[in-house]
């Protein structure tokens, strides 16, 4: 597997052994709702980034409702055709669709409703993916961020019920430790996993920062055949010296499990 960073390129000036790559935030990288000038800049830093830059996460800002009364089909694909267009000029291959608050279903919205329009939301982006080699992976987030797809077996009845090629599923460590998602549910989800954040459920620390062992996940994804990406995805006391240690860590738990 191999291991990235989330971070925004321009904030990226170093490394550590073994990191090979960084995943941005589609709002301040590709700015879908700015002009081509301003997304010039983004491009430029990201080409000056010592890692490739090869994904993005968080889709929607929380004002872009995908879920409820207020999601606009029309509106929200035109913003995705831009940000695929954008993020295969960046030479990136994954787009996260997590976006709690936008995908967060409004207090009396009904949930099978907002569920029907979250699969016919993948099926119509996953084809504006395609067009651009890209994989638009769906992110199971934890109760507190979101009141949706909360485990990894909710976002994989969805991505199956979507049945698009360009559709995937995202495990995060992070989310299953902090709510108790059973890394069993790694296996059943199998070929539908094509990306992975990780983190620590308690705080969300680099892994092993507080003792958390999240070996069991990863012998999960061997089992379901998952050779990937692994983004560490957390929040940092002081990253450039906490990283290397993140690095060997997160590797050691990958190796032995």
């Amino acid at each position: 597997m191999k291991i990235g960073l989330v971070s925004i390129p321009e904030q990226f000036t170093g490394a550590a052994p073994g990191l090979e790559y960084v995943e941005t935030l589609v709002g301040p990288s590709l700015v879908p709702r700015e002009d081509e000038t301003v997304f010039e800049a983004r491009l430029r830093a990201a080409r000056a980034c010592p890692l490739p830059v090869v994904a993005a996460n968080f889709l929607f800002p929380a004002e872009i409702k995908t879920t409820g009364p207020d999601a606009d089909a029309g509106a929200l694909d035109a913003y995705v055709a831009v940000t695929m267009k954008r993020a295969a000029r960046f030479g990136m291959k994954v787009i996260v669709y997590g976006s709690g608050g936008s995908r967060r279903v409004p207090e009396g919205f009904d949930r099978r409703r907002a569920a029907d329009q979250i699969v016919d939301h993948l099926r119509r982006w996953g084809a504006i993916a395609r067009d651009f080699g890209i994989v638009l992976v769906l992110e199971p987030l934890n109760r507190e961020e979101c009141n949706i797809v909360n485990t990894v077996a909710e976002g994989a009845e969805l991505v199956r019920r979507a049945d698009h090629p360009a559709v995937r599923l995202l495990a995060d460590t992070y989310h299953m430790a902090r709510d108790g998602d059973d890394p069993d549910a790694i296996r059943a989800a199998g070929p539908l996993i094509a990306h992975v954040h990780c983190g620590e459920g308690d705080g969300r620390g680099p892994i092993g920062f507080k003792g958390e062992d999240h070996r069991p996940y990863f012998r999960a994804l061997k089992d379901a055949g998952y050779d990937g990406r692994v983004s560490i995805e957390v929040k940092w006391v002081d990253r450039d010296r906490q990283l290397p240690a993140a690095v060997a860590e997160l590797r050691k738990q990958i190796e032995t499990a």
